[in-house]
């Protein structure tokens, strides 16, 4: 009942509702229930308990609605609010923002309009916008992010076309799985003279003479593979032009593809390509071990004579270990080979002992030269299996001829062991002399080369007079 004796709800098709039932129904139907006057005083809040948000809205009862909205939302509200009072049926709902008194947060929320009595009340059933208000946002966000990604893919194919309108060098992009050419550049399709559109998923077979289809595309990606640099040569077909191929394997979209420089051969370069093929021929085929490095001792490539001799399966296991690694002394070693390389451009015949992960050690002579490539420095090491070898070697400085003489002069003046005792002096300073010759007279170095202490060193240098005669010779 009202104030003025009315029922609320008087209908044969509904029951009555006691009012604080009917809170509870509104507070559960809806997200939040407000109920106003004609003039928007919020006469009582009705929220729903699920959310926890809302029951801080209490405290708007006996203020005006209109202060808990933003700037935007007053002048909606009472439009609403007047055609609802004009009695004009069908009222819909009005999308609202509330601000908190602080002003710090905003929600929006739907509101209907129902009478709920003779007496002027107003019932506003509103329902939270918020997880669709988040949801729209992740929406924007996501064709925000859609787009850039579109503009991305724009200009990388735009780019990617215009790098392959210019390049000079003919270019085809293979399927892997297919063998279909699936791109190719305009000098590729002068070459073939067949125009793109017809180009583009022929198989890549099909443009050479006698290639089968298994045998072309599974050569090369072996080829790329094994990252050889090795060129397959073959002729087009139809016109007998002789070319080369040099594939590159990479992967995109889940699908293998060979990217292929192709490039016709040149009769006036022959010379100049037989020589790159006989090079190429002696790097693989000599019995010497072949072995390339940077100028910090990273194995760059090595030929199967080195593989052998080191008992591994693929130079790809090598690249980017240090030499080192197999040699006697270890840095030592290398530093000396590469010092004097570095000097005088090479360095012939140093002996030393390498082995491989598994091996023993065997005896080499190891000759490095110092080349040029693309502005940096590589040095090339060319070993020889000494270990059958019957000559000795000597270093033919003129002090240890010297000594020998002497030696030899003692036969018949002097005992066997003091013959022998002399004899041991000689080849000692002979060891030290080559050591520190080969070490351009670093101590440590030559310490660590003859396995002796730093204080041993010196000793022996003073011994045999050789620290004076490097002290005079720097003078």
């Amino acid at each position: 009942m009202t104030s003025r004796g009315t029922k609320y709800w008087n209908s044969g098709a509904i029951p009555l509702i006691a009012p604080e039932i009917l809170g509870d129904i509104i507070s559960e139907v809806a997200d939040i229930g407000i109920v106003i006057s004609e003039t928007g005083t919020v006469l009582s809040v009705l929220a729903n308990p699920a959310h926890d948000t809302f029951q801080r809205l209490e405290n708007w009862e006996g203020k005006d609605i209109r202060a808990a909205l933003n700037v935007e939302s007053v002048p909606k509200f009472e439009n609403r609010l007047a055609v609802f009072l004009r009695g004009e049926k069908a009222v819909r709902p009005v999308e609202l923002n509330h601000s908190a008194d602080s002003g710090r947060w905003e929600f929006p929320v739907r509101y209907s309009f129902h009478r709920i009595g003779p007496d002027g009340a107003i019932l506003l059933l509103g329902t939270d916008l918020r997880p669709i208000a988040e949801m729209q946002q992740q929406l924007v966000k996501a064709q925000l992010a859609l787009e850039r990604d579109y503009e991305i893919q724009r200009e990388h194919d735009t780019r990617f076309r215009v790098l392959m309108e210019n390049i000079t060098e003919p270019v085809m992009f293979v399927s892997i799985q297919t063998g279909e050419i699936t791109d190719a550049n305009p000098a590729a399709c002068t070459l073939v003279d067949t125009a793109r559109g017809r180009l583009i998923g022929q198989q890549f077979n099909a443009i050479f003479e006698g290639r089968k289809r298994g045998d072309l595309v599974d050569g090369l990606t072996t080829q790329a593979i094994s990252d050889q640099n090795a060129i397959t040569r073959t002729e087009l077909r139809g016109k007998g032009q002789a070319v080369t191929i040099q594939p590159t394997l990479f992967r995109a979209a889940g699908d293998r593809i060979l990217l292929c420089r192709i490039s016709a051969v040149d009769d006036s370069s022959a010379g100049a390509d037989d020589l790159t093929r006989n090079m190429h021929d002696l790097f693989l085929s000599t019995p010497e071990a072949i072995i390339f490095a940077s100028e910090s001792g990273e194995v760059l490539s090595a030929n199967d004579a080195f593989l052998e001799m080191i008992d591994v399966a693929h130079d790809i296991n090598l690249r980017g270990r240090s030499l080192a690694d197999f040699l006697q002394r270890g840095s030592v070693d290398l530093k000396v080979m590469i010092e004097n390389a570095t000097r005088a451009g090479r360095m012939r015949m140093y002996v030393t002992k390498i082995a491989g992960e598994y091996g023993s050690p065997r005896a080499v002579e190891i000759s490095v030269t110092r080349l040029h490539a693309a502005g940096h420095a590589v040095f090339a090491f060319v070993m020889r299996d000494a270990s059958q070898a019957d000559a000795v070697r000597t270093t033919g400085a003129p002090a240890s001829d010297e000594s020998m003489h002497s030696v030899a002069e003692l036969v018949g003046s002097a005992s066997l062991k003091e013959i022998v005792a002399e004899t041991t002096n000689v080849v000692e300073k002979m060891c030290i002399e080559t050591a520190v010759k080969l070490t351009m007279n670093n101590r440590v170095a030559a310490a660590e080369m003859l396995g002796l202490s730093r204080q041993s060193l010196y000793v022996k240098l003073r011994k045999f007079d050789l620290l004076s005669r490097d002290t005079d010779d720097g003078n």
